[in-house]
């Protein structure tokens, strides 16, 4: 069974950082198909960071250079870090995955305050 379940979220001020946690299922962090989406309240759900089939990493313009993805292999774990957070990064933060299909955890809140 595919599980994906994020925690780290929160509410933090303009300029601070938060880390995101995505615990996955073995089969389908290993298919190096995981990656963090978020959606904002009334748009939809967009790509925010990424690994690719290649190992390389894909950033959405507007976090790139403030927001890090990573991985741990030994806890099937994917990391978002996110610094200089913005009022505008305010979203429920996805961690999504396709194996056959696409596959999300539950979500997680973060919001920034101006």
């Amino acid at each position: 069974q595919v599980q994906l379940v994020e925690s780290g979220g929160g509410l933090v001020q303009a300029g601070g950082s938060l880390r995101l946690s995505c615990a996955a299922s073995r089969s389908i962090f290993s298919a190096n198909a995981v990656g963090w989406y978020r959606q904002a309240s009334g748009k939809q759900r967009e790509l925010v960071a990424a690994f690719t089939s290649a190992g390389t990493t894909n950033y959405a313009d507007s976090v790139k250079g403030r927001f890090t993805i990573s991985r741990d292999n030994a806890k099937n774990t994917v990391y978002l870090q996110m610094n200089s957070l913005k009022p505008e990064d305010t979203a429920v933060y996805y961690c999504g995955g396709s194996l056959g299909k696409m596959y999300w955890g539950q979500g997680t809140q973060v919001t920034v305050s101006s």
